[in-house]
């Protein structure tokens, strides 16, 4: 059963049956948006996801659609949406990550979900994040983002290590730019300060 995520709330990656997930999918999806052209009457929007790894607020890697594989091999980026059930008219990427090869010193990941060209996400615009066990396809969460604005990208979730594990927290937060650099102002208070001891 697919646990419904609110803004702000968080889930241990945790099997259902106990013991701890070893490799997940993150799907990012939204409806297909479309935009009016001069040339037809309806041209579609194109996005595209992203996974920053940090170390501290420091970012270390990204990984998109032009850099699909982290330098150390643990996260990579799928093209097409194979895991879960998008919305009718859905699409999206995803990104597979073993946990297991994540280095130490990488303690969160945040996945974004941007307008490629720089494009203005309609306010009908429905945006999901959904985690997934690559073991055996479950669909655990999924966070879903409804309306919107005017703006151009948004940071959807992040995962976060914590002493006891990875844990996995909605964010949802509306930002603008067409790549990662342009997404730090939004991405950076969600992060953890330096200085401020993690959970045990």
């Amino acid at each position: 059963m697919t646990l419904k995520l609110s803004k702000g709330q968080a889930i241990g990656l945790d099997k259902p049956g106990g013991g701890t997930l070893t490799v997940i999918r993150i799907g990012l999806g939204w409806r297909t948006a479309w935009r009016r052209s001069m040339l037809s009457r309806r041209q579609k929007i194109n996005l595209d996801a992203s996974a920053v790894l940090f170390a501290g607020s420091q970012p270390i890697d990204v990984v998109f659609f032009l850099h699909r594989v982290s330098d150390d091999g643990s996260v990579r980026h799928i093209d097409d949406y194979p895991v879960g059930n998008t919305d009718r008219g859905g699409e999206g990427k995803t990104l597979l990550i073993d946990l297991a090869r994540i280095p130490t010193h990488i303690d969160q990941i945040v996945f974004t979900v941007n307008s490629c060209s720089d494009q203005t996400i309609p306010a009908a615009q429905t945006e999901f994040c959904c985690l997934v066990d690559e073991t055996n396809g479950q669909e655990l969460a999924r966070y879903t983002v409804s309306g919107g604005g005017r703006h151009t990208a948004r940071v959807m979730a992040k995962l976060q290590r914590f002493r006891t594990g990875w844990q996995m927290t909605a964010i949802g937060a509306p930002a603008n730019g067409c790549n990662f650099t342009d997404l730090m102002p939004t991405i950076l208070p969600h992060l953890y300060p330096r200085g401020v001891s993690k959970p045990r």
